[in-house]
């Protein structure tokens, strides 16, 4: 007899929550839809407005690359070994 109530119970809470599913998703998915809209309004304001050409893009790669550590020709590494081959 437990397990019939046991199982009965599943069940009903398995189906209410399906019945409730149906009932908020709709309203759940639109709530995330707009905030995920306004997100992307305020991360990127209209698009068009803000956009850079590609040659000034290029430039700011070169900027970027012309940034970086050139290595030390005199710093010393490490000391050089020469292996001789065994037969």
């Amino acid at each position: 007899m437990v397990l019939l109530k046991t199982i009965l119970i599943i069940l009903l809470v398995y189906y209410g929550l399906k019945i409730v599913a149906r009932l908020f998703a709709p309203r759940i998915l639109s709530y995330a839809a707009r905030k995920t809209e306004n997100h992307f309004k305020e991360k990127f304001g209209d698009g068009f407005g803000q956009y850079t050409s590609p040659q000034q893009e290029q430039q700011d790669i070169i900027k970027k690359k012309s940034t970086t550590r050139k290595a030390n020709p005199q710093k010393k590494v490490g000391d050089y070994i020469d292996f001789e081959e065994i037969d």
